[in-house]
């Protein structure tokens, strides 16, 4: 009798840790081309977006490309729309030196920087690394570092009321609660190196 309480309760404590975990778990893009996912990119289509900076954007074997800029300034492919929650899911291909990154809820849309936005940031090689890849720069630090270079990689971020998620590879690597940037377009930079994007579906919440 006592060794059957025992397994019961013992049964009961990891449903309760199971549903706990579900609960707390980050938001996850399962289905980016279900219902309420809008594709902004693909492997087709460029899609529209408005430019800033100069660089070489282009379709080439499946993906949206740039590896050379033409100006001083980074360049970016920004958002027509502004998004205030959203679910974005993005596959990306980097180099090993790129520098990156996904923008968020830009304060205004024809200056896209890591003080004016939230940086979903994609730089294996940056001088300091805690707000390297996975990080969210200027708010979330992340330690180690996650690598993105020279493989496809997917971010799939949530971003709802003061909390933003990101997702990397299947991992959670940061959250943050600030209340600094409320709506605004999001953007896809090339600062440096090569940048692919195959794939851009954004949800509204």
């Amino acid at each position: 009798m006592h060794r059957a309480l025992t397994r019961a309760f013992a049964l009961a404590l990891g449903l309760v840790a199971i549903a706990f975990a579900t609960i707390h778990a980050a938001p996850r893009a399962a289905a980016q081309t279900g219902e309420g996912w809008t594709t902004l990119l693909d492997s087709k289509n460029m899609g529209d977006w408005n430019k800033l900076g100069e660089t070489n954007w282009r379709m080439e074997d499946g993906a949206v490309v740039a590896d050379k800029k033409t100006s001083k300034e980074n360049a970016y492919l920004v958002s027509k729309d502004s998004y205030k929650d959203f679910m974005l899911y993005i596959e990306f291909w980097a180099s090993d030196d790129a520098n990156s990154g996904i923008f968020l809820r830009c304060f205004d849309p024809m200056k896209i920087n890591d003080r004016l936005c939230y940086e979903a940031n994609i730089f294996d090689q940056r001088k300091d690394p805690s707000y390297g890849t996975g990080a969210i720069v200027r708010h979330v630090e992340i330690d180690p570092m996650p690598k993105a270079g020279g493989k496809w990689n997917t971010y799939e971020i949530t971003a709802k009321g003061r909390d933003i998620t990101l997702v990397l590879n299947g991992t959670k690597t940061a959250t943050l609660r600030s209340g600094l940037y409320s709506e605004g377009p999001f953007a896809l930079q090339h600062a440096k190196g090569v940048i692919k994007f195959r794939k851009v579906a954004i949800k509204p919440l």
